[in-house]
């Protein structure tokens, strides 16, 4: 399926994709119950109200939309995308000092739009991080999608994961991780998002405090067409935390992290690409 995706949006033109994408919202919504359940449950806790099939629709489909831009931005037809940065002082800072970050995502919006910031700044270097069934899986995909375009994925899991990641962030590299949901069974920590408590994993904010690092909530927005919000926002820096801080720090970044994640839901509703029952009792890991 995702060949030929790849082969009519590659050979027919983004215009002609989008066509086929109604097809297959369509098939999802009506054959994928436990999705449509989740859809209209986060629907409603951001609204307060009931959400009918057409938003449902709507929510699948900016889901489908930036499945398939992504065929386009990895194969570097950028110039198809109207794409305004929000919070670029942020990165321009960064950069201008050398220093790498941890860019904590989450499943909301597209990560690879951030393609479109090596127009502006030349010199930026992505890296993925991501669990190991995860990262064979994606990269397979995006291997197939754009074949000598897909980023650098460092598996989780692996002994040599951590020096990868230690190394690229000294040499000025962002190391992208999504930091709301975990297939292993690191401790999480229940914080409020969307009006009820939420587990999410302690681990990438963990890692980043043993590294030393910076960091900076990245999400990538649709606004719908052709149009997408970059935004970033600093989060916290462990370079200048002590010790016996550390805890608290990674606390109350977890709590920041959240409410960016709320202030995007809220502002760009259709985003949230969380398709399963993401407040139900924590299923992986210890709370902590």
């Amino acid at each position: 399926m995702l060949r030929v995706m790849t082969w009519i949006s590659l050979r027919l033109g983004r215009p002609a994709g989008r066509v086929v994408l109604h097809l297959i919202s369509a098939y999802f919504l009506l054959f994928a119950p436990a999705a449509r359940r989740a859809s209209r449950d986060y629907l409603h806790r951001l609204h307060g109200r009931d959400a009918g099939l057409a938003a449902v629709y709507r929510h699948v489909y900016s889901f489908a939309a930036t499945i398939h831009d992504r065929l386009y931005l990895m194969n570097g037809q950028l110039d198809l995308f109207d794409v305004r940065i929000r919070g670029e002082a942020t990165m321009a800072g960064l950069l201008d000092a050398g220093r790498g970050a941890v860019l904590l995502g989450a499943h909301l919006g597209s990560f690879e739009v951030v393609r479109t910031l090596g127009r502006r700044y030349p010199g930026v270097r992505v890296a993925l991080a991501m669990y190991e069934d995860n990262a064979r899986r994606i990269g397979a995909a995006l291997e197939a999608a754009a074949p000598g375009a897909a980023p650098e994925i460092i598996a989780l899991g692996r002994i040599d994961a951590m020096l990868r990641i230690r190394d690229r962030l000294a040499a000025g590299c962002f190391v992208g991780v999504l930091g709301d949901r975990t297939p292993g069974a690191e401790a999480v920590r229940q914080v409020p998002l969307l009006g009820a408590p939420a587990a999410l994993p302690l681990g990438p904010l963990r890692m980043a405090a043993m590294l030393r690092s910076p960091v900076v909530f990245m999400a990538g927005l649709y606004l719908g067409g052709n149009r997408y919000e970059i935004r970033f926002v600093p989060i916290t820096d462990f370079a200048d935390c002590p010790a016996e801080q550390r805890e608290k720090r990674i606390a109350d970044a977890l709590h920041a992290y959240a409410a960016e994640i709320e202030r995007c839901c809220r502002e760009a509703p259709y985003n949230w690409f969380n398709f399963f029952d993401f407040w139900a009792a924590p299923a992986a890991g210890p709370a902590a």
